[in-house]
C-alpha cells in the first residue's frame, strides 16, 4: 500500500495492512511540508523460532509505533527518527515489514525458555 505526499494533509488520514494474521494499522498527519507524523498499532501472532532450543513458538504483537516521514533528505544526524521517502510516497507496506523484521532479528524466547536460568544454550 503506498500513499502518495502530497495526499496526506493535517487532518489524519487512516490505512490499513494485513499479512500473516498480523494487522498494522493508524493514520497519517501532516505535520509540516515536508513532514509526516505515522501513529500505527501492530496487532497479531507472529510465528518465530525459539534463540536457545530452535522450537517454533507463536508471539503475540501488540504495540504502538510513532515515526516521523519525510519526502526529503535529512541531513541532521540528530533526527535518526525520521524515515526518509524520497520518491514522494509513503509505502505502508515497507514500514510494516520493517517492523516485522525488527522483531525477528531480535532474541526471541519461546515461553518455556523464558523462565530458564541456564547460561548456555540447550543441545538438541
Amino acid at each position: 500500500m503506498k500513499i502518495s505526499f502530497g495526499k496526506i494533509g493535517n487532518s489524519a488520514k487512516s490505512f490499513s495492512i494485513t499479512k500473516n494474521d498480523i494487522a498494522f494499522g493508524g493514520t497519517l498527519k501532516r505535520v509540516s511540508d515536508h513532514t509526516v507524523e505515522l501513529n500505527a498499532k501492530t496487532d497479531g501472532f507472529l510465528n518465530l523460532k525459539c534463540d536457545r532450543c530452535g522450537g517454533d513458538f507463536q508471539k503475540y504483537l501488540n504495540y504502538e509505533t510513532k515515526l516521523l516521514l519525510t519526502d526529503k533528505i535529512v541531513k541532521d544526524k540528530e533526527d535518526l527518527d525520521i524515515i526518509e521517502f524520497l520518491n514522494g510516497t509513503v509505502d505502508i507496506g515497507y514500514l510494516f515489514e520493517s517492523e516485522i523484521n525488527l522483531i525477528k532479528s531480535s532474541y526471541n524466547y519461546c515461553p518455556k525458555c523464558e523462565t530458564l536460568d541456564e547460561e548456555f544454550e540447550i543441545e538438541l
